[in-house]
């Protein structure tokens, strides 16, 4: 078993509180010498650092949300100086304005250390070559994730998005051993590759995937066209970016990097859930300095899992990420997520992975939910009946996990816009009637 930082990665766990603690306290201090909009907050809830005594006094410090990145934009929330800081990244900023993240010389090491962690945990060394497909600029699935494979040592290929035949062109001609993108991106990737008769000259032997949720079906399916093993990679650009969390090779739940962030997950009301419930994801910087976030709230939906792991790594564990708080869907009166029927979908063998929600209002002005997939190939056989069989079959399959009928129409393959990024999986035109 290889370790990178096997200090962090394999610490005691009373040992690990003892490290946070002293973190958790130096970062809570941190933020309400250096940042006027902490310090406020922490005033209104009455509380200083000197309260911090315990992990269990983080419940005391207010939260911070995606929009207090927005308000102070663009550098309101450093804790460090711009003479400091070193390097900035910032979210596409399609609702309003981007949030700008900034990191310190110091910061940068960390976050590399942490990909390599990563790319350890997972059997990669510096013999691999590793293909990074994500966008580079101002997204941190670019260039984070690039410095992390540098600082294993290993052969990076910056081959960016785009252009998918040359893609996995370069992957046949350097002897590309691992790829980094979404996995909306890999389903086209394989796709193209099948169509091209290429996919026995790949000598891919791992995945990683981040920027959107993706279900267990989803990696059967990948690593079954793919020939490798798909990983599970977590990270978001108000905390760090990619690397915050990392599935190792028992692929069961994320480790999160126990050193560099303490773990909330929370219900509704704010307050801790139990193992194994599911909840909102908190997130608190212990070891930042460009950017230091103070319970943030991710929003993203997940479980607590028991921290020991057969790795024999000691950290906190998450499960999979199940949502998005802001994805979540109210379609008459119940509670809808993209994820949901992405798994549903995935189990469906006539119909493929690419997949659209559209959202209307019909003329009683109630909502009606129409779900547009691909039809496999080798699913149409030009009888009508068929066709329909199948659209019904994948109704009830949907109807039995979200608890209300939808429409189901199916596409010719090809149909719905490929993309190199995040998947659009959402139009709402409920608004506009």
């Amino acid at each position: 078993m290889k370790y990178w930082q096997p200090k962090y990665e394999t610490m005691d766990p009373e040992e690990m509180k003892r490290l946070q603690l002293k973190r958790l306290q130096h970062s809570v201090k941190l933020v309400y010498d250096n940042v006027p909009f902490y310090k406020q907050k922490f005033k209104e809830a009455g509380v200083t650092p000197g309260d911090i005594k315990t992990l269990e006094d983080v419940r005391k410090l207010p939260f911070t949300r995606k929009t207090d990145l927005r308000d102070n934009y663009p550098f309101g929330l450093f804790a460090a100086k711009k003479e400091d800081i070193v390097r900035i990244h910032a979210s596409s900023g399609t609702s309003g304005k981007p949030t700008v993240v900034g990191y310190t010389a110091k910061d940068i090491e960390t976050w590399s250390d942490l990909i390599a962690r990563s790319l350890t945990m997972i059997g990669l060394t510096k013999s691999d070559v590793i293909q990074n497909s994500m966008n580079y600029g101002l997204f941190t699935g670019g260039m984070g994730f690039h410095y992390g494979v540098e600082r294993m040592g290993a052969l990076v290929v910056p081959a960016a998005t785009g252009n998918t035949a040359r893609q996995l062109e370069m992957m046949i001609d350097f002897g590309v051993t691992a790829v980094h993108c979404t996995p909306s991106y890999a389903f086209y990737l394989a796709e193209t590759a099948e169509d091209l008769g290429l996919i026995d000259k790949l000598s891919l032997k791992a995945a990683i995937f981040g920027g959107e949720p993706w279900s267990e079906n989803t990696r059967k399916q990948l690593e079954k066209r793919l020939n490798l093993k798909a990983y599970d990679c977590y990270g978001l650009s108000e905390m760090l970016g990619p690397g915050v969390g990392f599935e190792c090779q028992e692929q069961n739940g994320l480790h999160i990097w126990s050193d560099n962030f303490l773990v909330e997950v929370l219900d509704e009301n704010g307050e801790q859930v139990s193992e194994g419930e599911k909840g909102e994801l908190v997130l608190t910087s212990l070891n930042k300095e460009g950017l230091c976030n103070i319970r943030y709230r991710t929003g993203d939906i997940t479980r607590l899992l028991e921290s020991e792991c057969d790795c024999g790594r000691t950290t906190t564990r998450i499960s999979r990420l199940l949502g998005r708080v802001d994805d979540m869907m109210i379609v008459r009166g119940i509670n809808v997520f993209p994820s949901q029927i992405q798994d549903v979908i995935s189990r469906i063998p006539q119909v493929g992975e690419q997949f659209q929600l559209i959202l209307d209002r019909n003329k009683h002005m109630l909502d009606e939910l129409t779900i547009e997939v691909e039809l496999e190939d080798n699913a149409f056989t030009g009888d009508l009946k068929d066709l329909k069989a199948i659209q019904n079959h994948v109704q009830h399959e949907l109807k039995a996990v979200l608890n209300i009928r939808t429409n189901v129409e199916l596409l010719e393959k090809g149909s719905i816009e490929r993309t190199t990024g995040k998947a659009k999986r959402v139009i709402d035109r409920r608004a506009e009637l």
